[in-house]
């Protein structure tokens, strides 16, 4: 099935870095935008426009983001630039992100899974992702489960015998049903909502929405018809929102960039640090899991470790311990952050190796203050 293909094709991309893959089928084209082996996004295929404005109205409503247009630049899909600006302007939270990324991939796949077949390109990206969109992107089992879904949809749509049918398509009212009773209110009968629309709107499935037009079909009282995208937002030749580390804080060519570790589960925390760290000079490795990034910190090996006390299948003390036996970080500063800052917490940290003890979340000032005294070492 196209769904299998396309899910062993992404397992394949796992080892890439971050890019973009391209599906063709006839004269449809699909983007898919990974970040290492996590999709962010995916468009293309038939109106990319409304599927955008159909999650946004279902997730957040309230958010004029055409307003956000004329920030935006040609360098990258104007999607995540979009998602990246709702974010920093607190137009969006990380969870209503999160959900609308997942109803847009979802229904970029039920159109995938229709087609007969798909050919695919990769094509590696060199610019640098922001911090959001690390944070955002789907990971393998939310890929899964995504996939899952698609499916899911697409089996129902098969099972109504409405393979024949594009969702895509828009019905209208016609003059000739005075006194019919509709399944579904008049103002979603106009010929300008699609049935994935109506299907968003009225929070029914796809295949009940267009199951129940069906008998006004066959009678003549309602009919499909094609209707375009909507605009697609104009790209200006602006500073793009996402800058490379290097633009942010011109580094000299003999200097180093410092390498700060932080080992914490919680993709906000890992979020707010960054942006302190980058707009500082540095640059920042995230391990949310630490035995499983382990290989990571041995392989670029951190000027400075920031790591949480209380982390998922780890104890945090513990994991202090392992890296003070280990000789690649035996004088390597690890700063403990947590929220349980009490004298035992702060004894029982300096036991097992820890260097400095700080408190969750940190202020930006004592933060830095605290990395500069033992990296300027």
């Amino acid at each position: 099935m196209i769904l299998t293909k396309l899910s062993k094709e992404l397992e394949n991309l796992s080892k890439h870095g971050d890019g973009e893959l391209i599906l063709r089928n006839n004269n449809n084209v699909w983007h898919l935008y990974l970040v290492r082996s996590q999709l962010l996004y995916s468009t293309g295929g038939i109106h990319p426009v409304r599927r955008w404005e159909r999650a946004l109205k279902q997730h957040r409503p309230s958010w004029n983001w055409r307003s956000e247009s004329s920030q935006l630049s040609g360098s990258r899909a104007w999607e995540c630039q979009l998602l990246d600006r709702g974010f920093s302007e607190k137009h969006l939270s990380l969870i209503q992100a999160k959900f609308v990324i997942r109803t847009v991939v979802q229904e970029c796949l039920f159109e995938l899974s229709n087609c007969s077949d798909f050919t695919s390109d990769w094509k590696p990206h060199q610019n640098t992702l922001s911090t959001f969109s690390r944070v955002v992107a789907l990971s393998a089992n939310e890929i899964q489960s995504v996939l899952a879904t698609a499916q899911q949809i697409q089996e129902e749509w098969e099972d109504a015998g409405l393979n024949k049918l594009n969702p895509n398509l828009a019905p209208i009212l016609l003059e000739s049903a005075h006194g019919q009773l509709l399944p579904i209110l008049p103002q979603y009968l106009n010929g300008k909502s699609t049935l994935w629309d109506i299907s968003s709107g009225l929070e029914k499935s796809l295949a009940q929405v267009t199951c129940s037009l069906l008998p006004l079909v066959a009678k003549g009282v309602v009919k499909f018809q094609e209707i375009p995208d909507l605009p697609v937002p104009t790209a200006k030749e602006v500073v793009p929102v996402t800058r490379p580390i290097s633009e942010i804080k011109p580094t000299p060519l003999n200097q180093k960039q410092p390498l700060i570790a932080c080992i914490d589960d919680s993709p906000v925390l890992a979020h707010t640090l960054r942006k302190m760290l980058v707009s500082a000079g540095y640059q920042m490795l995230s391990i949310p899991e630490p035995m499983r990034g382990f290989g990571q910190l041995i392989e670029h090996k951190p000027d400075l470790i920031l790591l949480d006390l209380l982390l998922p299948n780890a104890d945090g003390y513990s994991i202090c311990k392992f890296l003070r036996d280990t000789p690649a970080f035996k004088d390597t500063p690890i700063i403990i952050l947590t929220a349980k800052n009490t004298k035992i917490d702060r004894v029982r940290a300096k036991i097992v190796g820890a260097t400095e003890f700080l408190g969750k979340p940190p202020q930006e000032e004592e933060l830095l203050q605290i990395i500069h005294k033992y990296l300027r070492k």
